[in-house]
């Protein structure tokens, strides 16, 4: 994916604030977002694609080893983007995590990504579709060929028709879910910043069929790292990526 200026006016908020139990055997110690990934933390994976696509501010939604976190990026400063830290006082679920970290954001629409999943998403296309959709949010949906580990969204005319629950016993390609938002300050706004919510279950998917955005990137490579397998091979997505 070429340089972009696609996110030079909006803030990006990182979901970094898990657990990372599943992975906690393969690094203990390490939040997941530092979970090393060819030999660099898995962050500075992430923040390399954002700063390609303009990022200059970060939101950074923290909880578990939020220390580790904030020191490690004192450590290594990126001339170009400038970092906030909402560190949550008890684990809120990524919708409870987005309304405690609201007042950190300063633009509308905010990007939401997940602080241990990488895709190589178009952003630029994401964000034209997510324009000219005037939807309260829109997702980025990535094909797999084997969509049985996930669930899988039904996309319909460029909306979310239905999200489908994962299915082991399906067999194919589909798309999924893959973690990247653009969220307007309108939905943020209704999201609760003193409970657990998930974005995903207790937000989107309550929301009227067709009401939520979808834009499919059928080129994009995606990896999640929450799990020891899916870890243990994250390496060959994020370096195989193009500059």
């Amino acid at each position: 994916m070429g340089m972009t200026d696609a996110l030079r006016a909006i803030d990006v908020a990182v979901l970094a604030g898990g657990l990372g139990t599943r992975l906690a055997g393969a690094v203990p110690g390490l939040p997941k977002a530092l979970a090393p990934v060819g030999g660099r933390p898995f962050l500075e994976h992430l923040l390399d694609w954002l700063e390609g696509h303009g990022a200059r501010r970060i939101v950074l939604l923290l909880g578990h080893r939020a220390d580790q976190i904030e020191a490690h990026l004192a450590r290594h400063p990126r001339r170009h983007l400038e970092f906030a830290f909402s560190v949550e006082p008890e684990p809120l679920g990524t919708g409870g995590a987005l309304g405690f970290a609201r007042r950190h954001f300063r633009s509308d629409p905010v990007l939401v990504v997940n602080g241990d999943t990488f895709v190589d998403g178009d952003l630029e296309a994401l964000a034209h579709a997510h324009r000219a959709s005037g939807a309260p949010a829109t997702m980025l949906c990535v094909e797999v060929p084997d969509a049985g580990r996930y669930g899988r969204v039904d996309v319909k005319d460029g909306r979310i028709a239905a999200f489908r629950e994962k299915d082991p016993s399906f067999r194919g390609a589909a798309a999924i879910n893959a973690g990247v938002y653009l969220v307007s300050k309108a939905l943020l706004s209704t999201m609760a910043a003193d409970r657990p919510v998930s974005l995903e279950r207790d937000v989107f998917e309550k929301l009227s069929p067709g009401t939520l955005a979808a834009f499919v990137d059928r080129k994009a490579r995606f990896v999640d790292i929450g799990t020891p397998e899916s870890w243990a091979g994250a390496a060959s997505v994020v370096e195989g990526r193009a500059p």
